[in-house]
């Protein structure tokens, strides 16, 4: 079985990642995370991590979706080109992506984000100063489904996980995540 790749940067948000972690466990899709490098990794909270491999060494064929969870700063990410290459290197039309918060972000700036509708943890007018993504496709809901794209709010991460769970086909007991 291909495994869901769970991306983590500097200061990764871990709370927007545990109900669709918890999911893809249930549900026993293997995962692998990813880092920058192979040093360790501390996301916001201080929870310190060390990924399974990099974004330079991980095979993409052993994977078919994508994980992002938002940052505390994203644009503490913006050169870093490597990870944007990953992450269009990694993606077809099957691949599903799952992304919240400040990380469609990177989806837009990969070309991810083209014609889709989504939705992004970032202000109107960060968008804005970016210049990066389709006014036009942008939606105010919590949890936004394009295709094979999810994108979410921080604060959707509930049901972000089972959109996520959902789009794996995976069996997992919902009744685990009632809001």
């Amino acid at each position: 079985m291909k495994k869901t790749a769970v991306l983590l940067y500097p200061q990764f948000s871990e709370y927007e990642l545990s109900v669709a972690l918890s999911i893809l466990m249930q549900g026993n899709k293997p995962i692998v995370t990813v880092g920058l490098s192979k040093q360790p990794i501390k996301g916001e909270s201080g929870l310190t991590c060390v990924a399974d491999t990099t974004i330079h060494e991980i095979n993409d064929d052993e994977i078919d979706s994508l994980l992002l969870p938002g940052c505390m700063d994203i644009m503490t990410l913006i050169d870093e080109q490597g990870l944007i290459e990953f992450i269009k290197k990694a993606t077809s039309e099957d691949t599903i992506i799952a992304s919240i918060s400040s990380s469609p972000f990177l989806l837009a700036k990969a070309g991810l984000l083209r014609g889709k509708k989504y939705t992004v943890g970032l202000t109107v007018e960060d968008m804005e100063k970016l210049g990066i993504f389709e006014k036009e496709n942008y939606s105010d809901d919590i949890v936004v489904q394009d295709g094979n794209i999810i994108t979410a709010r921080g604060r959707g991460f509930i049901r972000f996980g089972i959109y996520l769970g959902n789009a794996l086909n995976l069996e997992f007991d919902k009744k685990w995540f009632i809001e």
